[in-house]
């Protein structure tokens, strides 16, 4: 029998969590998108079907890649690795076992009828498939436990913000209350013209990632003006789900949360501060650029089966743009209520 014909791909399934846990934690370019976890998040979370793969060889895992079908009337039908993730697409041992996943994942594209099957890669992996590598960077940059160093890692007009922030008397806490907070993300996306994600998604991330998932409150006075849910993944720290209320402009209330937590994952052995997506020309962009992170081009990368070209769905895209200047006048209470429906399909 040829080494070939013993690498069979097989659907996920909760018995193999340890498995797939353990290749991971293993292999040397795994990223937090990657973990097992991510199967409860976007399946309960967001509501859309997983289909995680696996390519094994006499019981030994030598390939995954997180999938789930997203489908929606506004935004289309799309199989994607991962919603929800900053990164994704396979992770393997071999180039066989690689290519095996990727012919499955493309073959049960075709069976599902999706418009497109879209790895969130960090590199441009396979050859000819059209990429969106202009829209989304990623901004990365080590720190060490010297936070006088990190400091001075910072641009001077930026650094500026951060001590005005210490100086206006704010103060960080650590909590479990996620209603806390809950409250000043949505509140936050909704004046950015963004729908909420469902708060049962945040649950879940918050119990499935209990032990590297960290919720923090920045206050001022006694007043909740800033939150962020931060991940804790080898030797990184990544602030995945932030946001503030208006007094926290004033304050600099985002500068100092974003410090702090840098100061704080620094001191318990994190050596890389990874700031997450953004688009070009967005407000994010530029803030993260204003720390001296450089961008960092992703490249997601689409096997078309029903459509014609990529999709296009950002908030950046000029159709949306009637839809987010209502979205910012709606009343908190309206969207919070009907934002959950939308925002799990935008993830």
């Amino acid at each position: 029998m040829g080494r070939s014909s013993e690498l069979r791909v097989t659907a996920f399934a909760p018995t193999d969590r340890a498995d797939w846990d353990a290749f991971v934690a293993d292999h040397p370019d795994a990223t937090f998108c990657h973990a097992s976890g991510w199967y409860d998040a976007v399946g309960e979370g967001l509501r859309h079907r997983p289909h995680f793969l696996m390519a094994r060889r006499r019981g030994e895992v030598e390939a995954v890649l997180p999938l789930a079908e997203v489908k929606s009337r506004l935004f289309g039908h799309t199989l994607v690795s991962t919603p929800g993730c900053v990164y994704g697409g396979v992770l393997a041992s071999n180039a066989e076992a690689r290519q095996a996943v990727i012919e499955h994942a493309c073959k049960l594209a075709q069976e599902l009828g999706v418009g497109a099957l879209e790895l969130r890669n960090q590199d441009p992996v396979e050859t000819g498939w059209p990429t969106k590598d202009q829209l989304y960077v990623t901004f990365r940059k080590a720190i060490t436990d010297d936070d006088e160093a990190n400091l001075k890692a910072i641009p001077r007009k930026q650094r500026a913000m951060v001590r005005k922030g210490i100086k206006a008397g704010l103060v960080t806490e650590q909590t479990r209350d996620l209603d806390r907070f809950y409250a000043i993300y949505a509140e936050s996306v909704r004046n950015l013209g963004t729908p909420v994600f469902p708060r049962r998604y945040f649950e879940v991330l918050h119990r499935v990632f209990g032990d590297v998932c960290e919720l923090s409150i920045v206050t001022h006075a006694g007043t909740d003006i800033a939150g962020v849910m931060s991940f804790f993944h080898r030797d990184t720290v990544l602030p995945y789900y932030g946001g503030s209320r208006p007094p926290a402009r004033s304050l600099y209330g985002n500068d100092f949360m974003y410090w702090d937590l840098m100061s704080r994952a620094a001191q318990r052995g994190m050596r890389e501060f990874d700031y997450g997506r953004s688009k070009r020309g967005t407000g994010s962009f530029s803030f993260k650029k204003n720390w001296g992170f450089a961008p960092q081009p992703l490249h997601y990368q689409y096997y078309l089966v029903k459509r014609h070209a990529v999709p296009d769905v950002n908030p950046s895209n000029p159709k949306y743009k009637y839809f987010i200047a209502a979205w910012k006048r709606l009343p908190l209470p309206v969207a919070n209520r009907i934002g959950p429906v939308l925002a799990r399909h935008l993830g």
